[in-house]
């Protein structure tokens, strides 16, 4: 199985979006929470909405910093 990482801009829009696609094409796909962003309006907020969404959907919700540590790009100083 092909995985994907995502990260990106407009997390309730665009990265939502895309997620939704490479499931739907069988890809196992991680998003990074704190590489997201999106809107805050009076109406609600669109990062934290993004961020429940991507709970029940994504395959894993990791940070910058498990990401790094499982591409083995860790810094060891």
């Amino acid at each position: 199985m092909t995985k994907i990482i995502l990260a990106g801009m407009l997390a309730n829009v665009c990265v939502e979006s895309h997620l939704r696609e490479f499931l739907e094409e069988g890809f196992e796909v991680a998003v990074v929470r704190d590489a997201v962003a999106g809107p805050k309006l009076p109406e609600g907020d669109g990062n934290l909405s993004a961020l429940i969404n991507f709970r029940y959907m994504a395959n894993a919700l990791w940070t910058t910093d498990d990401v790094l540590a499982r591409l083995g790009k860790t810094d060891k100083r």
